[in-house]
């Protein structure tokens, strides 16, 4: 197992973005390589260094189809999706439900970041868009922007060959102004895995647990390459 090349997490340095190119360059995005160091990088399958170095310009798009396997939500996972609607619905709304889905990833140099949008079908009613914004900025390099201001810090490690995003704060920021929202008022951790499943495809996971209300969501999906 492996994080952040032979440094652990905890002892990682901020990645120094200052010379990393935020449009495309011939070489290729270096951002998420940036982020888990040479050694980590090198241990991911050879199709997710391809996906995670995608250079797109301000007018391109690109498109991932795939399919939801597995949503599961808890009592406590459920009332926090119906109340995160408030702040644009970032999670998963309702339990069980599977099928189509569709992300959409676009470049706002701008915003120094990528724009992601998520459709998610759901038997019997209106598909979920979820939005969110990953900018590469912060104390641990990555941020996770979902609306209203709420964002949370991810701290990006490869281990046994998955690339692993898990949360390392939430805070609130209006404006020039950013406070940290306290632990006890958090929703939880966020953990989320990119694992390649062979013939291009692979597998996106997302489980978030609290630390006294255990598990409150996790989905499973399988997307195909654009």
């Amino acid at each position: 197992m492996s994080a952040l090349g032979s440094r652990s997490p905890a002892e990682a340095q901020v990645p120094d973005f200052s010379s990393v190119p935020t449009g495309p360059v011939a070489v290729g995005d270096l951002r998420f390589r940036t982020l888990v160091g040479e050694a980590a990088w090198a241990e991911l399958p050879e199709a997710v260094r391809r996906r995670f170095s995608k250079c797109l310009a301000p007018d391109e798009t690109l498109i991932y189809r795939g399919h939801v396997v597995e949503t599961r939500l808890s009592r406590a996972g459920r009332v926090l999706s119906f109340l995160a609607r408030a702040i644009g619905s970032p999670l998963p709304l309702t339990d069980g439900a599977t099928g189509p889905a569709l992300v959409v990833v676009t470049e706002d140099p701008r915003l120094g970041g990528q724009s992601w949008l998520r459709i998610y079908t759901r038997p019997g009613r209106f598909p979920q868009a979820i939005s969110s914004t990953k900018r590469f900025r912060g104390a641990t390099g990555l941020e996770e922007y979902v609306g209203c201001g709420i964002g949370m810090s991810l701290r990006v490690t490869v281990e046994e060959g998955v690339l692993i995003f898990r949360s390392a704060g939430y805070f609130l920021e209006l404006g020039r102004w950013r406070l940290p929202i306290p632990r006890a008022l958090s929703p939880g951790r966020m953990q989320i895995e990119h694992r390649d499943d062979g013939l291009a495809a692979f597998a996106f996971s997302l489980l978030l647990t609290h630390p006294l209300l255990g598990e409150l969501v996790h989905q499973v999906a399988i997307f195909r390459d654009a």
